[in-house]
């Protein structure tokens, strides 16, 4: 990578995303700026070299790629303070607030500035992310640029815009819902036996192992389960016993109403 990166807003998200680019082969740190209000909180990105400050417009003057990521209300604020030095034949500007479409970032900045949207998950920070990345730009080596900037923190794909509110629930929302899986189970695993540590260890290494065979096997989720049910057996009658308890429709309804709620924000 060498393009230099502004990330507005060194939170959770930035922070992840810094912490990303820094384990890629060849990217140095010097050519990348985080911002924060209070930069103090920075200090451990400082010290592996990365320029880190509170002034969101140098940050913009001295990059090519922006990464805004504050939180959608903060969005016009910090547009407000860099629209000067945005400049559309140098700058490609990268926002992650959910829910703000192209067309209201556009209306902050410049209507010939390339805009994208981009939905990774906190798993950037170990480049395992799954990014959904939008724009109506029409530079294919700008669209590439951006796509392969993601795909070094993960996995990175280009979708239409109507889908942007979809790839939240599914690949970011979908952290936390993997999550209160492995924390359920994990909690399964102690009432029959375990250690909570123990129990942890198994399910998180089975849940590793099971995106694994789908990733590369290809089959379908139902292929890989009939591999491991047998007639009578105990994995149908724990299977049966979930769905019977709502398992499936339970997911489906939260991923939904996630989705519900993006639209009424």
């Amino acid at each position: 990578m060498k393009q230099k990166i502004a990330i507005l807003g060194g939170g959770n998200l930035g922070r992840s995303i810094a912490e990303g680019l820094l384990e890629v082969e060849g990217f140095s740190p010097e050519a990348m700026q985080v911002t924060r209000r209070k930069a103090k909180y920075l200090q451990d990105l400082a010290d592996r070299g990365v320029h880190t400050h509170s002034d969101n417009a140098r940050a913009v003057r001295e990059s090519e790629v922006i990464i805004a990521a504050v939180q959608p209300s903060q969005m016009p604020g910090v547009l407000a303070q860099v629209r000067a030095e945005l400049d559309p034949q140098r700058h490609t500007l990268i926002s992650l607030a959910t829910g703000l479409t192209l067309a209201e970032i556009r209306e902050h900045t410049h209507a010939e500035l390339p805009v994208y949207r981009a939905m990774p998950n906190t798993a950037v920070a170990l480049r395992e992310s799954m990014t959904c990345i939008c724009t109506e730009d029409q530079d294919a080596a700008r669209k590439a640029m951006v796509k392969e900037l993601f795909a070094h923190l993960g996995e990175s794909i280009l979708i239409e815009e109507p889908l942007m509110a979809s790839a939240t629930v599914l690949g970011a929302c979908g952290i936390a819902y993997v999550m209160r899986f492995i924390r359920a189970a994990s909690q399964g695993g102690v009432q029959i036996g375990f250690d909570a540590d123990l129990a942890q260890m198994i399910v998180t290494q089975t849940v590793k192992g099971a995106a694994a065979l789908l990733q590369e096997g290809g089959l379908h989720p139902e292929q890989e389960i009939d591999k491991v049910t047998t007639p009578r057996g105990c994995t149908i009658a724990g299977l049966n016993e979930m769905e019977h308890r709502g398992f499936s429709s339970s997911m489906i309804k939260g991923i939904t109403t996630s989705h519900n709620k993006i639209a009424d924000i």
